[in-house]
């Protein structure tokens, strides 16, 4: 299948400062392709760029096998078949719903009608033509804005940061809503967003950028499961970091002897383990829980601090072994008291080791 949008090697450079760096990425008709990161990351100027507001300064831009722009080319915004979303809607508020659909269309009276009653009608605002933008919900602006960006039918839709003006009570219906609109209507899609919660609840793929370059793309599942680095295992979730030596393919931990292939002896390194992959077990009479293979070697430890989060419960641990604090999640209300003594396990299968950092 022909990419219905690529970019190869995208650059862009404000003074000194290297903003995009040899940026390539493929999306397909119907995919939701995210760009995740922190801010200042190049984000919103690869949309830009996209858009052809920016102009790259190298670098090539295709949109259904054709170049609209490179070295020699470089068709305006209104030239490419891109639909834009921001998060401030846009909406114009001297027009009414009907207006804003409608903004932009060609056509007789007529057909611009009918099209602006089909999009209202998919995005669950039938009858709304005559209202005005300050009658209308944060969410109901949300999906006008979605509906007119979908109006001249645009082969690609891109989106920054579209739901960050919505309350948490209406972002995750609205949210899922547009996906499924922008999937009915086979619109290949580039979202920026900050959240990862965002990006794994909404995206087929994902790019994550630091530094104006991806440092990993693919699905939600093998980022989250298999992290390029450190920083990549933490934008996803907290992590604890366990610090060793490696001698002999093994490291010295709370939890015993680790297998650390790959790394030269004496060399530092990070086991990484996520705060729910740690198991909390009682203290029996100093001899710990009966740990799974997997589990390893149960470590003595002492809380510190517990506090419930409203799904979960996050507990604070001192480890015997070395002082280190480690956290670890319950899915429940549990409280131990500070200086309370209890064991933790972890799954082996379940951790990454990196260089130290």
């Amino acid at each position: 299948m022909t990419p219905r949008l690529e970019l190869q090697q995208i650059n862009k450079s404000f003074g000194s400062a290297r903003v995009v760096d040899d940026l390539s990425l493929q999306v397909a008709p119907g995919e939701i392709t995210c760009l995740l990161g922190p801010s200042g990351c190049g984000k919103s100027t690869t949309l830009r760029i996209i858009a052809g507001i920016e102009r790259q300064d190298r670098g090539s831009i295709i949109e259904n096998g054709a170049v609209v722009s490179d070295d020699g080319i470089h068709l305006a915004p209104e030239d490419r078949s891109i639909g834009l979303m921001f998060q401030d809607f846009a909406l114009f508020p001297h027009l009414d719903v009907a207006g804003n659909v409608s903004f932009g269309l060609t056509g007789s009276k007529s057909n611009k009608a009918k099209r602006v009653g089909e999009l209202l009608e998919r995005v669950h605002l039938a009858g709304f033509q005559t209202k005005f933008p300050h009658q209308l919900s944060g969410g109901e602006q949300q999906r006008v804005a979605l509906a007119r960006a979908l109006a001249p039918k645009p082969a690609i839709m891109l989106m920054d940061e579209p739901f960050s003006g919505l309350d948490n009570r209406l972002r995750d219906g609205i949210r899922d809503e547009t996906l499924m609109v922008l999937k009915e209507e086979g619109t290949a899609v580039v979202l920026v967003t900050h959240e990862p919660d965002e990006a794994m609840r909404m995206a087929d793929t994902i790019a994550l950028m630091r530094g104006g370059s991806i440092v990993q793309i693919g699905n939600p599942y093998n980022l989250y499961n298999s992290p390029v680095d450190k920083a990549a295992a933490a934008f996803f979730s907290d992590i604890n970091i366990i610090r060793g030596r490696s001698n002999g393919a093994l490291t010295e931990t709370p939890f015993g002897q680790f297998l650390t292939p790959g790394h030269a002896d004496g060399a530092e390194v990070e086991i990484i383990i996520r705060p729910q992959h740690l198991r909390i077990d009682f203290d029996r009479q100093g001899r710990g829980p009966n740990p799974t293979p997997q589990e390893g070697t149960p470590a003595k430890a002492t809380v510190e601090r517990a506090r419930f989060m409203g799904r979960e419960s996050l507990v604070e641990f001192r480890m015997e072994f070395d002082g280190s604090i480690l956290k670890a999640t319950v899915p429940a209300v549990f409280l131990p008291k500070p200086g309370t003594t209890l064991w933790l396990t972890m799954g082996r299968d379940r951790c990454f080791v990196f260089p130290a950092s």
